[in-house]
């Protein structure tokens, strides 16, 4: 793809100023080179990512004593030890306690999310001169004054409340800030983007669990949920939502992803949209190929009861359909394409690490975020842009969520 030049100069001028031109570029450009310049202004700031599942790696390799998997050390079959955190800069992470949708149909999604949590509070046990447990944005303040990455909780998928608006709380109390409202499955109250839409977005009980979580001050997450169902929420939400690991629509159309009648309410609610790294939802070709990746893994999961045989499953199905990895270039339009349509203030980085098979070549690891400086600073990003993307737009979040919650409106909780 060649560049448009064709953009009226104007137009170029205040895409530079706003944040960074929106084209795309070819992956055959070679390999994006960090400068001294990117270093500098990667250094300047902190990576805070939306959604990393190294609680769920670790789980599924039965290994949740850091005893036997020590992520002080390097952990070559991970996406994530601390050596690479540190290396990328990350100062703040969103720590995903991911549960399958499917723990619903047995009554164990809140029992194994209560074990996730567990996993994440041992993680700061074991590592205290690393990982700081944060519940506010003073706490992450804190954390980043004494050097440590600041870490927080979040539910992937309401179906960890089973239902029950005390379960909410419950996981408010011990750390959860956010909470995807549905994962794969539509859920009796909220309709996901990879399942039959049953509500056309929120029931009131949805509606409810939106209400809660803005008086509580945890975000609402939308990653995962249909386009409806982001609508609705985005009507009803007093506080700025969150798409934790999610990217544009418009650049691969994926239903994963976020369409533009959405970014565009986005900016109106304030809200930020993390972009995921998932070959599968950012390379267009990838993300047609992978579009009914939920509904073969439901079709899997049917098959294959034992976990171990649906992972055999689902690795023998991602080998016999290969999808191309793209590259860091490809992450880098969907952050384009989101600050086109919503501006600079609305995007931030979402990796999804340890919980994806497949990544883009440039950004294998949580060492890698300084790519993404680098490219968005060859695209004309300015260094208030950048800073902003990395960290600065979740954190406004954040402290707009707790602005709500304190509110007198929402001294009254939801008793449903």
């Amino acid at each position: 793809m060649t560049l448009r030049r064709s953009l009226p100069i104007a137009l170029f001028l205040l895409m530079l100023s706003s944040a960074g031109p929106s084209w795309g570029q070819d992956s055959d450009l070679g390999p994006i080179v960090v400068g001294p310049r990117a270093h500098r202004i990667h250094a300047s700031t902190y990576v805070f990512d939306g959604h990393n599942d190294l609680p769920w790696a670790l789980r599924t390799r039965s290994s949740t004593s850091f005893k036997r998997l020590d992520i002080s050390k390097p952990q070559p079959d991970l996406h994530t030890d601390i050596p690479r955190l540190h290396k990328g800069n990350v100062g703040a992470q969103f720590w995903s306690v991911y549960v399958p949708a499917n723990t619903a149909n047995d009554g164990t999604a809140l029992l194994k999310t209560l074990e996730q949590i567990e996993l994440v509070h041992a993680m700061a046990e074991r590592y205290p001169e690393t990982f700081a447990l944060c519940g506010t944005t003073a706490d992450i303040l804190r954390a980043r004054r004494e050097n440590k990455i600041a870490s927080l909780i979040g539910v992937e998928g309401g179906h960890a409340i089973e239902g029950s608006m005390a379960n909410l709380r419950r996981l408010y109390q011990l750390g959860a800030r956010y909470m995807t409202l549905t994962h794969s499955a539509t859920l009796p109250w909220a309709d996901s983007a990879t399942d039959e839409a049953k509500h056309q977005g929120l029931t009131k009980f949805g509606e409810a669990v939106v209400h809660e979580m803005n008086r509580l001050g945890m975000l609402v997450d939308l990653s995962h949920v249909s386009a409806d169902t982001m609508l609705d929420t985005l009507q009803i939400s007093r506080a700025p939502v969150i798409f934790s690991h999610s990217s544009a629509f418009a650049v691969a159309g994926h239903p994963r992803n976020v369409p533009d009648n959405v970014l565009e309410q986005v900016r109106i609610n304030g809200g930020v949209v993390m972009v995921n790294f998932y070959s599968g939802f950012i390379h267009p070709e990838s993300a047609r190929r992978r579009a009914k990746m939920f509904d073969v893994m439901r079709e899997m999961r049917l098959k294959y009861p034992e976990a171990a045989d649906y992972r055999k499953a689902m690795t023998r199905w991602r080998a016999e359909n290969p999808i191309a990895p793209g590259h860091a270039r490809d992450v880098v339009d969907h952050i384009d394409h989101i600050v086109k349509v919503a501006g600079f203030r609305h995007v931030g980085i979402g990796s999804d690490f340890d919980g994806i098979s497949v990544v883009p070549v440039q950004l294998e690891d949580v060492a890698s975020y300084p790519v993404i400086t680098q490219e968005m600073l060859t695209r004309g990003y300015s260094r208030r842009a950048i800073q902003a993307i990395m960290s600065g737009n979740v954190m406004r979040v954040l402290t707009e969520a707790e602005r709500v919650a304190e509110e007198p409106q929402s001294m009254q909780a939801v008793f449903k």
